[in-house]
């Protein structure tokens, strides 16, 4: 009995090992491109408020002397 349960060890070893194989061979492109489209939306936003912080240092009336 002792010998059929250092057999099981293995087996659920295995078993496991499987799993997160399987897991991490899963495909992940659907989040790449997601994650992508983010960063690009955030780029436009950040040049956007770049451009009206350049336009508000232009027009700021303290070159007036």
């Amino acid at each position: 009995m002792a010998s059929l349960a250092w057999l099981l060890i293995p087996l659920f070893a295995a078993i496991g090992a499987a799993i997160w194989g399987s897991w991490a061979a899963r495909d992940r492109t659907q989040g790449d491109i997601s994650e992508l489209a983010g960063y690009a939306r955030f780029r436009e936003a950040m040049d956007r408020a770049d451009g009206e912080r350049q336009r508000e240092k232009a027009h700021s009336g303290s070159d007036a002397v």
